[in-house]
């Protein structure tokens, strides 16, 4: 896994040939997942799972959270443990106003 932040995703190679990309936008504290793909020729093999957990260990690394918007990537970390710290969460309640 490659983190090729001036083109704002993590690639995964397979023999030197791109096999997947995981789209993402960073701003501080904060990484938002907008899309996962896999290249022709290497679906079904695992190398988007793979793509994604190195990426979410990355951002942990980073110290920053995950705003998963790219459904595959949502889907994967519910179906995961160990996972759940990474995801963001808003801070905002809302309280009902009296009249």
């Amino acid at each position: 896994m490659t983190d090729a932040a001036e083109q704002h995703r993590y690639e995964a190679r397979v023999d030197g040939e791109l096999a997947a990309i995981a789209e993402y936008i960073a701003t501080p504290g904060l990484v938002v997942m907008t899309h996962t793909e896999v290249l022709s020729g290497h679906e079904g093999q695992g190398v988007a799972s793979e793509l994604v957990r190195q990426a979410l260990e990355d951002v942990r690394r980073q110290g920053a959270k995950v705003l998963p918007l790219c459904p595959f990537v949502s889907g994967w970390m519910r179906r995961h443990d160990g996972y759940d710290d990474l995801e963001y969460r808003s801070r905002t309640t809302i309280t009902a106003a009296s009249s």
